[in-house]
Parts: structure tokens; C-alpha cells; sequence
């Protein structure tokens, strides 16, 4: 029961971290790419049906740790204390701006908040997790580097693969661009982790800089999704061993009587929200045209 719901946990944290990296990359790069009010719509419009439902991933994730692991969750969440509730303080701002921009007259603030309110979360769950790896200052300035760009590149792929005309057609000069920095930078932060998922991770970024070159944006995307995957998973099998520095898995994990009623739980919960998600993504599956 430990390891299956160090597992489950570990796929909460990747799903959050797949599907949230293209919400920051498109709400860093949004105004970028845009020229008009109508293509900075268009480019936030790619986000609109999925973002909040996206977050739902890391609420569940979070949930999950404290139930499972309540010693992992605590001994986490108090050392890391600031950076969480800045991560949280961007949530709420990037949010906000997301739910009030159509509803102002003035969006300049709505725009800035959620460009900010997109970095500061993509930069900080890098540091988090490099610090917690390996407990230094520039290890995390490396991981929320690596993650920043990472989302950068992930969220210009999909804008390129969810927009046209040239909205599309910037959002792929942006994805080369962001590329350039992004694949150096994960050369640097993954080398330390020097397991195979960390190196194929690498190796993903730059097969996604060479289809987006050659405008295959779905299999670009689908190539930056692969490396965060693995990235996640190089990093879970890290924690596996020592989820925080002198406590191990068994140590964290709750009883077996509370892991065995939450599997229940998961078990009647966890597959109608991934269907119902996989749903709503097939519905908004089309690409957003550019009106006027």
C-alpha cells in the first residue's frame, strides 16, 4: 500500500506538472505573441476551458500527500513554507487576472498579473523540488531556471498547436527561441540527477525543438509533455528513497488501514475525473481562429 500510493502521488504531481507547464508557458508568452487585443484573446482562449480545471491536480496531489504521507506533507510544506505560499500568491493573482480580464475595461493589470502570476509558480516549483534534492541554493536557482524555460517551451508549443495564422506562426519563433536557452539549462539541471529517465528527458526537449522547426506541433507537444514526464519521474524515484532528509517512505506513510480506505476512495473517484478532464479536452480539441 506505501509504494502504490507513493505511485498515485507521484502521477498526481506529473499530471499537475504536464498540464499546468503549458498553462504558465501560455500566460508568460500570451502578450508576446500577440499583437492585437483580438490575437491576445485568441492566445489566453487556448487556456480558458482547461486552466482551473488543470489546478484541480495539484489540490488533489497536495490532498493525497496529507492523507498517504502526513509526515512527508508536513516536514514539506513547513520547510518550504515561503516559496509554497508565493507559488499560492501566484496562483491567486494569475487567476484573478484569467476571471476579471473580460470583465474590465482596462486589462494592462489583469495582462501583468497573469504573466507574473504564471513565472512565479514555473520558477519555484523547480527550486522547491531541486533544493529538496539537493539542498542547495544553486541547485534551485538551476531546477526553477530549468522549469521556467521548460514552460516556456511547452507553452509555446501549444500555443503554436492550438492557434493559426500568425499568432501560430510567432508562437514557433517563440518555441525555437525559448529552446535555445531551455536545452542547455536542462543539460545542467538533470546531469545531477544522472538516472536514464533524466537523460531521455533531455533528449525529448531537443526532439521537440527539431519537430517544431518542422511544424509538427502535435508531436512537438507531445515530445515536451514526454520530458516533463520524465523529468517528474527521475525526480519521484530520487524521493522515493528519502522523500525528506532523514525519514524514509515507511516512516511517512499513514497506517494501513487509512492507505486501504483511501484506495477505495480513489478507486471510486479517480476514474471519472480523468474522464471527465479527457472529456473536456476532446470538446475544446479544435483550434481557436482569430476573430476580426
Amino acid at each position: 500500500m506505501v509504494e502504490l500510493w507513493f505511485v498515485i502521488i507521484a502521477f498526481l504531481w506529473t499530471g499537475y506538472f504536464v498540464l499546468e507547464g503549458f498553462d504558465f508557458g501560455v500566460g508568460m508568452l500570451a502578450p508576446l505573441v500577440s499583437r492585437s487585443a483580438a490575437e491576445h484573446r485568441a492566445g489566453l482562449q487556448t487556456i480558458g476551458p482547461v486552466w482551473d480545471g488543470n489546478e484541480v491536480w495539484l489540490i488533489t496531489a497536495v490532498g493525497a500527500m496529507f492523507a498517504a504521507f502526513p509526515a512527508w506533507y508536513a516536514g514539506l510544506f513547513s520547510a518550504y513554507y515561503l516559496p509554497m505560499l508565493l507559488v499560492l500568491v501566484g496562483l491567486i493573482v494569475r487567476g484573478v487576472g484569467l476571471e476579471w480580464r473580460g470583465k474590465v475595461a482596462g486589462t494592462l493589470w489583469c495582462d501583468l498579473g497573469i504573466a507574473a502570476g504564471s513565472a512565479l509558480p514555473a520558477f519555484l516549483w523547480g527550486a522547491i523540488f531541486a533544493h529538496l534534492l539537493f539542498g542547495s541554493t544553486s541547485a534551485a536557482l538551476l531546477g526553477g531556471a530549468f522549469t521556467l524555460t521548460v514552460c516556456l517551451l511547452h507553452g509555446a508549443v501549444f500555443l503554436a498547436l492550438k492557434t493559426t495564422g500568425q499568432v501560430r506562426r510567432r508562437a514557433r519563433v517563440a518555441a525555437l527561441a525559448a529552446a535555445v536557452v531551455t536545452v542547455p539549462v536542462a543539460v545542467a539541471a538533470l546531469s545531477g540527477l544522472g538516472t536514464f529517465p533524466a537523460l531521455a528527458a533531455t533528449g525529448a526537449l531537443a526532439a521537440a525543438t527539431a519537430l517544431i522547426w518542422r511544424r509538427r506541433e502535435g508531436w512537438a507537444f507531445t515530445a515536451t509533455a514526454a520530458a516533463v514526464v520524465l523529468t517528474a519521474l527521475a525526480v519521484f524515484l530520487q524521493l522515493r528513497v528519502r522523500p525528506l532528509p532523514g525519514l524514509t517512505l515507511a516512516e511517512a506513510a499513514s497506517g494501513a488501514y487509512t492507505l486501504t480506505v483511501l484506495s477505495w476512495i480513489g478507486l471510486a473517484t479517480l476514474p471519472f475525473i480523468l474522464l471527465y478532464q479527457g472529456w473536456s479536452y476532446w470538446v475544446f480539441r479544435k483550434r481557436v481562429q482569430v476573430a476580426g
